[in-house]
């Protein structure tokens, strides 16, 4: 997602960050000057950004405003939950200097559920979505009305080495691949698959994509708030609890599955043992930018290749997991129209391009994947797009936070998972929990 790490899934890496003054040069925005003393300062809260991207993007967006409005940049804490945190707590407290917010995907419509966001009216929501990707809209909607305007927008890809592909005389590019196949051939030839298997936001993205890939889902009717359905104890949650059991418990896990994150999965897939890896698009820079200091030999970047997220039935297409950035405007911000007039900027075309070529990250319109700089720096740009669109949201419900961390608790380790069973745990501590019966 990730990122700011990962999740949650946005990371900036330090290879695209040599890319800043020129990608904004390429388009004709500066990121030098200022606004006038008079301008309005809108804060922006944002998750952590070791590119430089967002800074570049908030001085390019304030000269554009003819001194209208200055973006000043607060950075938030490093994880999503912590990120979550802190929203609520200055919310909650009606906080007029929350203007405009980076918020996760998940936790949009928690915080647009309590009154705490702006409601976008129908002109502007014509306006913020041209261009923009299906999928990523889904987790911007509330009750019919869009609350956040998806600004990035993220999806796992499976990353391989085409020679351990060949060696398992397997094609992960087949419509048809499926993750029995890619832990049998990981087996086969002793390598590892590499996945984020801690007890954290992450894993949650692995069991949602296995589930929604299955043909289920986590809950239904989520409108209905404490009373949505919980649907987790299927067919489809078996099936997840099952392929996560059996990579797990086989020789192709990576040792420390059970607290690995994006990052020690990534070190996993480029040693010696790296078959296969479920992970963000941000690890192709990541690599590049290790190749130049030395840390991974050029091997393994000439041997990665890249395809969809993975099938669990062969006869149904996956749906890979959806994560990225909404842009949200605080309900209590004391400068609503600027603040549209900035989202606006934030989410053009051309500031998504030159987010996306300094950041590494993943954008929501859809256009931006047919520029040829974005195509020469991300070959698999078609393929992200299509990710992208298929992508299946974790639950949009208002108490998001709480389903996860009870699927976290039920299926963690990975090795205990009893596919019989375990759908059926989770499915009673979920409604014990909405319905305030247990504490997690």
């Amino acid at each position: 997602m990730l990122r700011t790490i990962p999740n949650r899934c946005r990371c900036g890496t330090r290879a695209a960050g040599t890319l800043v003054a020129a990608a904004l040069a390429a388009t004709g925005l500066t990121a030098c000057g200022g606004a006038s003393s008079g301008a309005a300062v809108l804060n922006w809260y944002v998750n952590p950004d070791n590119s430089g991207a967002t800074d570049k993007v908030a001085a390019a967006c304030s000269q554009q405003s003819n001194g209208r409005y200055k973006l000043a940049v607060s950075v938030l804490p490093t994880t999503a939950d912590g990120q979550r945190e802190q929203l609520v707590r200055r919310l909650a407290a009606k906080d007029p200097s929350m203007d405009i917010m980076n918020v996760d995907p998940p936790y949009t419509v928690e915080l647009a559920n309590a009154g705490w966001l702006h409601t976008f009216s129908s002109a502007e929501q014509s306006q913020l979505l041209q261009g923009v990707l299906a999928s990523p809209v889904q987790s911007a909607m509330w009750k019919g009305k869009l609350v956040a305007a998806p600004f990035q927008a993220n999806t796992q890809l499976l990353w391989y080495r085409k020679s351990v592909a060949k060696a398992a005389g397997v094609d992960p590019t087949s419509p048809t691949f499926t993750w029995d196949q890619m832990i049998d051939a990981a087996v086969r030839t002793g390598k590892t698959v590499a996945e984020q298997g801690d007890r954290y936001e992450g894993y949650m993205v692995w069991i949602n994509a296995l589930i929604l890939s299955g043909g289920g889902s986590i809950l239904t009717n989520n409108e209905k708030g404490r009373d949505a359905t919980v649907a987790i104890a299927s067919p489809a949650g078996s099936r997840a609890a099952e392929i996560i059991r059996k990579l797990a418990t086989s020789k192709a896990a990576d040792p420390a599955l059970s607290t690995d994150t994006e990052e020690p999965s990534r070190v996993t897939f480029d040693g010696p043992t790296g078959g296969f890896m479920l992970n963000w698009p941000y690890v192709y820079a990541a690599i590049q930018g290790n190749i130049k200091d030395g840390s991974v030999p050029k091997a393994v970047l000439d041997d990665l290749a890249w395809a969809r997220y993975p099938q669990v039935d062969a006869n149904e297409p996956s749906r890979p997991p959806l994560g990225g950035i909404n842009l949200a405007i605080g309900a209590f911000s004391k400068h609503t129209a600027l603040d549209l007039d900035a989202v606006k900027c934030i989410m053009s075309p051309a500031m998504e391009k030159q987010n996306m070529l300094v950041s590494g990250n993943p954008v929501a319109n859809g256009t931006v994947y047919d520029d040829p700089e974005i195509r020469k720096q991300f070959p698999m740009a078609d393929l992200m797009r299509r990710s992208i669109n298929a992508a299946g949201p974790r639950p949009v419900t208002p108490f998001y936070g709480d389903v996860s961390s009870a699927i976290q608790r039920v299926w963690h380790p990975q090795t205990a998972l009893n596919p019989t069973q375990t759908p059926r745990t989770t499915a009673r501590l979920i409604t014990d929990v909405l319905h305030d019966r247990r504490l997690l």
